[in-house]
């Protein structure tokens, strides 16, 4: 196939002695030790999880004017209604909201919540949004994770006589003369807002409800709410704001990682929402072994899922109910759903794999991709766009965009990107040197949609594809592979899992990835598509699998992978999962 991937540059990771040095004398292994150094830490300090070592929400601009506006409201007993959006970072902001405010004194039906249709609201609080909201009888609009480049949906909700609380973590728009813009809301929250000097720029939209609800504490509180001493527990919602943390792939920075951390220790005693338990059940992972793999890769889709093929209030029901039957049977009919979103999006891949090789085709290409992709297709769902966007990135490392023709006859694209290629940047690029061809834009760096009038998908991809030859390199078109270099022999156990699965990994603080030259001993397909292999590692023989691969191994390789634990009617042995082969 002549879009095939092409084996990574695999690199080792540089290891700093000092850090490393200072993390083993605090008594850690020296393994981890050379592994965290080797990701920016430089102190066992920086690994305390104690909630006591967050950033204060004093430091997020705005917070205390949405503090008191949240406790305003509550104290003249007015409607509250939040704007939700239909990712799992928007799922559980809004069930965190949710949650958070009955705890602090939101009268029993005073609090309720919209959530958009991904194919006929399209993305944050449109005027049409804001109508349907209104259905509520709110006096207060409160955002999660959307509002920061909604400025008509905002000015709407206030024409209408409504309050507005923007609580958000993307990026602001950005007008004509490159100048960051913010609606005008009553308050707004976003560490990313202009101004806003909030050491931590990466929370997930569920950390910045998180934080709105410490400070609407600690504003009650001055206000004489807690006389006796006692407050709501906030650390209850934690469970939540981990799930959506991991979920939206924001940077794993220090903070995120306390905050997910702390999440995880709560699944991990059993101290969880039932909807939580519930996504563990049905996803059939064991709670009580949570890791960050878990949340990103068996709970979110899940999750996502029902914003991509249905409707979002399912996921939202099955993280607030305390019905655990009824969150059971939520979760059930989620991991239902996501069965059918990974069928299209194994039908979309094909598909779009096809226009690929009809592209490559191309004799002005010389057989590489272009420097960025876009791809459309009649028969593209709208809400898998995004998935297959990631795959294709994945495959061929270039930016793509996925689009997909909506309800309302425009083409919605969902796009992502590799490092180096700040994607809404380049967006608002393509936007300003072709005014007409964007009718809507907006996101983050490494992933971020757009809309466009129908027909415009030719214009936008050459547009797209010129911007990308202007800011990439080779170097930057070719995949790089960071690993931890070799396991040592006597580190390939149980106890090195258990290590390392105690950890916090993620996005820009990834999972531990080894790398050995092994001799294959014995191949095999499993599952029609899994490589099954028997390596000897110097004197010694150890089992691996490849997810997704059919090729056979030469006999000598040198494979990047990583450490799980494989259980077997009951038994427990140390598997590597291989990630990639060097050339």
């Amino acid at each position: 196939m002549s879009a095939s991937p092409h084996s990574p540059r695999i690199l080792t990771r540089d290891v700093p002695a000092d850090p490393a040095l200072a993390l083993q004398q605090a008594g850690l292994s020296p393994l981890l030790s050379r592994l965290l150094a080797s990701r920016g830490v430089v102190s066992a300090q920086e690994l305390d999880a104690d909630l006591k070592h967050l950033v204060p929400p004093d430091g997020l601009l705005g917070i205390q004017a949405a503090a008191t506006l949240l406790a305003d409201t509550l104290a003249a007993g007015e409607r509250i209604c939040v704007v939700a959006d239909y990712d799992c970072d928007g799922a559980t902001a809004c069930a965190v909201m949710l949650r958070g405010l009955a705890m602090l004194g939101a009268a029993p039906g005073s609090v309720s919540y919209v959530v958009p249709d991904r194919a006929v609201h399209g993305y944050g609080l449109t005027p049409t949004i804001v109508d349907l909201a209104m259905q509520h009888q709110p006096r207060l609009l409160v955002t999660v994770d959307n509002g920061i480049a909604s400025h008509a949906g905002v000015a709407h909700a206030r024409a209408l006589g409504l309050k507005v609380l923007v609580t958000d973590h993307h990026l602001p728009a950005i007008d004509a003369d490159g100048v960051a813009t913010v609606p005008e809301a009553d308050a707004l929250v976003n560490p990313n807002q202009p101004g806003c000097t909030f050491p931590s720029k990466n929370m997930a939209g569920v950390g910045v409800a998180f934080y709105v609800l410490l400070a609407l504490r600690g504003e009650l509180r001055r206000r004489g709410a807690y006389t006796d001493g006692v407050q709501p527990r906030l650390d209850v919602l934690l469970d939540l704001v981990a799930l959506g943390t991991v979920a939206d792939v924001v940077k794993l920075d220090a903070n995120n990682r306390r905050l997910v951390a702390q999440g995880l220790r709560r699944m991990r005693a059993g101290r969880m929402q039932p909807g939580v338990a519930a996504l563990f059940t049905a996803a059939a992972r064991d709670a009580l072994r949570a890791n960050s793999f878990d949340l990103g890769f068996a709970l979110g889709p899940r999750i996502n899922a029902a914003g991509r093929l249905a409707d979002m209030t399912m996921g939202i029901t099955c993280l607030t109910t305390e019905d655990s039957d009824q969150a059971l049977t939520l979760a059930k009919e989620l991991d239902r759903i996501n069965r059918e979103r990974r069928e299209i999006e194994a039908g979309m891949q094909e598909q779009a794999l096809a226009l690929l090789d009809r592209l490559m085709d191309d004799p002005r290409l010389k057989g590489a991709p272009p420097p960025a992709l876009a791809l459309f297709d009649e028969d593209f769902h709208e809400g898998v766009v995004g998935i297959v966007a990631s795959r294709i990135k994945d495959r061929l490392h270039r930016p793509v965009f996925v689009f997909a023709r909506g309800a309302d006859g425009q083409l919605k694209g969902s796009g992502r990107s590799i490092p180096g290629f700040h994607l809404r940047d380049a967006l608002d690029l393509v936007s300003k040197r072709h005014p007409d061809l964007l009718r809507k834009f907006g996101g983050h760096a490494m992933a971020a949609g757009c809309t466009l009038a129908p027909g415009g998908v030719e214009a936008f991809a050459a547009a797209f594809e010129r911007v990308a030859g202007e800011w990439l390199d080779e170097a930057s078109l070719t995949r790089t592979l960071r690993t931890d270099g070799p396991l040592p022999p006597d580190a390939f156990c149980a106890e090195t899992v258990q290590e390392l699965e105690a950890q916090v990994w993620g996005q820009a603080f990834e999972a531990p990835l080894f790398c050995d030259q092994v001799q294959v001993i014995h191949q095999r397909i499993v599952g029609e598509r899994h490589l099954k292999l028997r390596l000897r590692q110097g004197a010694l023989l150890r089992d691996a699998i490849w997810f997704g691969r059919t090729e056979s191994l030469p006999d000598l390789v040198t494979l990047a992978y990583r450490l799980t634990l494989d259980e077997y009617q009951g038994q427990q042995r140390v598997q590597m999962v291989v990630e990639a082969m060097a050339d």
